[in-house]
Formats: C-alpha cells, structure tokens, sequence
C-alpha cells in the first residue's frame, strides 16, 4: 500500500502539535523482523536519509491501517468493526482540546507499527487547572526495541505541557516496568515523583514549574 501523507488525512487533532525534534529523532535505519509465515526472509534492513516512519495524529481511516491490531500488542482488544471503530473517532474528536492519540506509520507498508494517547483531565483546583494521562503505549512485536514507544511518550508530553497541563503523567503496567526506567534515564526524570507502585505505575514525567529535559 503506498504511504499517505498527512495533508490527505482526516486527522484527530492538528499534526502542528507534534514538536519537530521528535520527528527529526526517529529512525531513519532499522532491521525489522517481520512473521515467517508472511515473507521468506524475514530479517530485512532498511536504510536512507529519511525516516522509514511517520508519527502523526490518529487518522479516520486508520481503522485500516491496523490500529486494533497495534494495541492487541498491549491488551486485549477485540475487532469491533470499522464503523464502531469510526464512531468512536469522531465522538473523541467532538471533545475539544481532550483526546490526543499519536500512531506510528510504516513509510513502506502504509501500516501503524506504534499507538499511545494522552488526555486532558480538567480540575477545579490550580485556577482550574489541567493534568494530562498518558496511556496505552504499544509498539508492534517486530518494531519494538527501537524507541519508538519513548518518541512516543515524547511527542504526547511535549503536546500535553503544549496545551497548558501543570503535569503529566504516565500510566504504565508493572510488565513495562524496565521500559519506564530506560525512559526516566534517557528523559533525564530529575524527580523522586516517579515510582512504581505495586499494581500500576503511575509517574509524574512532566510537571512545567519544576522538570527539566
């Protein structure tokens, strides 16, 4: 399938929100292991002067693209169909300034190889303040290990503080705990805030009056 380009997309949110120095860090080189069962060589490097991938917000057609398939990767996620599917895009997209779901798309496939999200919880305290969750960060089997999950959890943190959260936090699984750690290090977390729990970790990784990157 050839790539599409975001100009041609329906997109959840406006693609200006992602900052620039994450998409300039993704990779531009990968060898990726893709299923036996599909390709007679399954080991495959790719490699030029671009990136063989696109991070952009969530598309209404990304359905399609293997959304669902993605966050199966992460938790059960049963195919609900491609107007469910659609439905809920657009009752996400209908709460302003909200719900902000970035994918990873494959240059070569047309695919989405990653997912994660971020909302905006609205308070009553801080002059009626905003605190941004992050959450459902999933990478696909055969693209994980090349930090595409923390430019992820980048690109959300960036928009997050963009749109006038006082923090943000990460909502991850104890079975993603060892991620966590590599992200405090490479983020440069300067703060005792972010700690697993025993069930689920919940980590302050950005709070504007106090963190630095």
């Amino acid at each position: 399938m050839p790539f599409t380009p975001d100009a041609a997309l329906d997109l959840l949110f406006p693609e200006e929100l992602i900052p620039q120095h994450v998409k300039d860090e993704l990779p531009s080189d990968l060898h990726v292991r893709l299923p036996v069962q599909r390709y007679p060589h399954p080991l495959i490097f790719l490699t030029g002067t671009e990136p063989v991938v696109q991070i952009r917000p969530l598309a209404s057609t990304d359905y399609d693209r293997g959304h669902l398939s993605v966050l199966n990767v992460l938790s059960q996620t049963p195919d609900v169909g491609a107007d469910a599917w659609a439905t809920q895009f657009h009752d996400l997209r209908s709460t302003p300034a909200t719900y902000y779901i970035l994918v990873v798309v494959s240059r070569d496939t047309d695919q989405i190889v990653g997912s994660g999200g971020a909302f905006v919880e609205r308070k009553f305290l801080r002059g009626l303040g905003r605190v941004g969750h992050i959450e459902d960060i999933a990478v696909a089997r055969e693209m994980q290990g090349k930090k595409l999950g923390l430019r992820i959890i980048q690109a959300l943190t960036h928009i997050s503080e963009g749109v006038g959260c006082y923090k943000t936090i990460l909502n991850c699984s104890d079975a993603n705990i060892r991620a966590f750690i590599v992200f405090r290090r490479e983020m440069g977390c300067i703060t005792d805030s972010c700690r697993p729990s025993q069930r689920s970790m919940r980590s302050v990784v950005s709070r504007n009056e106090k963190m630095k990157w």
